[in-house]
C-alpha cells in the first residue's frame, strides 16, 4: 500500500488562494478546500487550529500577491515611485480582483488599521518630494488613496473599464491638484 500523501499548510493556503480567485472569498471552507486538494477536512484541520486562522493565512498571502505587484510596479521603472504604488493597486484590483475584494473591501469596523510597508514607504516620498510634515503627508496620502481605491474599485467590480494610459492621466492630474493645495497651505502656516 502507497503511503499517504501529506498535506501541509502551504498546499491548503495555496488551494484557499485559487479557490478565493475563482469563486470569491465566500467560496471558501473546510469542505471546498478539501475537495480542491482530493482529501477529508482531517489535514485542514491538523494545520490549523480554526477557520479563522486558515482565513488570516489566506489573506497574509494575498497580501504577499499584492506586494510583488507593488514590486513589479516600481522595478518596471515606467512611473516614478510613488506613481507606481497607486498604479500597481489599481492593476492588483483589475487583475486580481476577488484576491483585492479579500483584502481592501472588506468590513474593517471596529479593526485597528495599523500602517502597512508601502504606506510608511508612500508618506516617506511625499515628505522628501514635497518638504512636507509628516502629518500633512500622511493627509496627503491618503486623499490619493481614496482616489486610487474608489478607481481600482470600479474596475474590480466591472463598473467601468478604463484604460492604463487614462489612469496614469487621472493620477497625475488628482496628485497635482492635492500636492498644490498641501503645499499652499504648510507655506501658509509657515507664514503666521
Amino acid at each position: 500500500m502507497p503511503p499517504k500523501v501529506k498535506i501541509v499548510k502551504e498546499d491548503i493556503v495555496r488551494t484557499a488562494v485559487e479557490l478565493v480567485r475563482s469563486d470569491g472569498q465566500q467560496s471558501v471552507n473546510a469542505r471546498s478546500i478539501a475537495a480542491a486538494l482530493n482529501c477529508s477536512t482531517q489535514p485542514i484541520f491538523s494545520n490549523f487550529s480554526t477557520m479563522d486562522d486558515l482565513q488570516a493565512a489566506v489573506a497574509a498571502a494575498a497580501y504577499d500577491c499584492y506586494l510583488d505587484f507593488l514590486k513589479s510596479e516600481a522595478e518596471s521603472g515606467k512611473y516614478p515611485q510613488y506613481k507606481s504604488f497607486g498604479m500597481a493597486y489599481i492593476r492588483f484590483a483589475e487583475e486580481e480582483k476577488e484576491l483585492f475584494k479579500l483584502l481592501f473591501m472588506c468590513d474593517r469596523k471596529g479593526k485597528e488599521l495599523t500602517p502597512t510597508p508601502d504606506f510608511e514607504a508612500s508618506v516617506e516620498i511625499i515628505m522628501q518630494a514635497n518638504g512636507l510634515t509628516r502629518e500633512r503627508a500622511e493627509r496627503m496620502h491618503l486623499e490619493m488613496w481614496a482616489c486610487v481605491h474608489g478607481i481600482a474599485t470600479m474596475l474590480a467590480t466591472s463598473f467601468l473599464t478604463l484604460d492604463r494610459e487614462l489612469i496614469s492621466d487621472m493620477l497625475t492630474d488628482i496628485y497635482q491638484g492635492i500636492r498644490a493645495r498641501h503645499i499652499s497651505e504648510e507655506k501658509n502656516n509657515g507664514c503666521n
